[in-house]
């Protein structure tokens, strides 16, 4: 299946199919220098198997773990392209989750001005968000994603196989984003979650929220206006990741998280969080409110006192509010 992004000149396609890690070289020109960066979380034989389809091919692997998203490994991927003489006719490959994408992407998007970058997501969170929208980033001071840019990618190929070595937690975590998701934008993703067994349909709730998530970046590529609903449940989500230092808690957790905050009507909260349970998604923590509070001091869609939000109060449709540091603080 083929999803199109319409972006003009940067339009890309994403393909989704089973078994197509195996057929990359079919879709994009893979006949020329090729810098695939992966982890070393990300199984060996994906990597070779989109080696093997490149003639000029160099591969890059980094230690797993948000740690990766830093200045130093940054200047370790340009070092490396810069090295093996890559020029703009060249290409850098994402094969792995969030991190690697934005890793990747971020130095794909800032050597010699940017060249062509393609994404090959391996978990949920990835499939489902980090690769759709070309907005790429690496972590600074504890502070998630604030050095990046924007830079479309030619394709994107999930392969629904690359799941089946995840472990369930991490299935868990990616899918947090399509519950997201699904308040949002897409209400019948929450009506998949709520069959008995949500497993057959995953690959419909993958769909389902790769396409909405499309359509939201057609309209709106570099997050003026409407691309921000995509934040829901991530300005507080993001003060809980961070003070967790990081860790300890997942990015996707920390979202579901996040949202419970703001969605107002108490039967669809109700509703949600028995979703997250069905997941085996966290419905509290245990993090330093003050620790969040200062964490959420940084984000980037506000202006220093205020901080726009998005609030969900039915299924399927979204507002935002601004809200101040102050109203926030008294949330926590």
């Amino acid at each position: 299946m083929e999803i199109q992004v319409n972006l003009g000149s940067r339009a890309y396609p994403i393909y989704m199919e089973r078994g197509i890690l195996s057929r990359v070289g079919e879709y994009v020109n893979l006949r020329r220098k090729v810098l695939i960066v992966t982890d070393d979380g990300v199984p060996e034989a994906y990597a070779k198997t989109v080696l093997g389809q490149c003639p000029q091919g160099f591969l890059e692997v980094v230690a797993k773990g948000e740690g990766a998203k830093s200045f130093p490994v940054y200047e370790r991927l340009c070092a490396r392209l810069l090295r093996e003489g890559f020029t703009r006719k060249d290409l850098v490959i994402a094969l792995g989750g969030g991190v690697v994408g934005d890793l990747a992407g971020f130095a794909a998007a800032t050597y010699m001005r940017g060249i062509d970058f393609v994404g090959i997501p391996t978990t949920t969170l990835s499939q489902i968000d980090s690769s759709v929208g070309g907005k790429m980033a690496i972590n600074l001071e504890g502070v998630k994603n604030i050095i990046g840019a924007f830079h479309q990618p030619r394709a994107v190929f999930i392969d629904g196989d690359t799941l089946a070595t995840l472990p369930p937690r991490h299935v868990s975590n990616g899918l947090a984003e399509a519950l997201k998701m699904g308040l949002i934008l897409d209400p019948v993703i929450l009506d998949r979650f709520e069959e008995a067994d949500y497993l057959p349909h995953i690959d419909e709730i993958i769909r389902r929220a790769v396409e909405a998530k499309a359509r939201i970046v057609e309209i709106d590529e570099t997050e003026q206006n409407e691309r921000k609903s995509l934040n829901f449940g991530h300005t507080i989500g993001h003060g809980i990741e961070s003070a967790a230092n990081l860790s300890g808690l997942y990015h996707g957790e920390c979202v579901a998280l996040g949202m419970l905050y703001f969605i107002t009507d108490p039967a669809l909260r109700a509703r949600t969080l028995e979703i997250m349970k069905k997941l085996n998604l966290p419905t509290q923590c245990d993090v330093d409110k003050d620790a969040v509070f200062a964490a959420m001091g940084h984000d980037k869609k506000g202006d220093g006192s205020r901080v726009t939000v998005v609030k969900v109060d039915r299924a399927g449709q979204y507002r935002f509010e601004p809200m101040t540091l102050g109203a926030l603080r008294a949330l926590l």
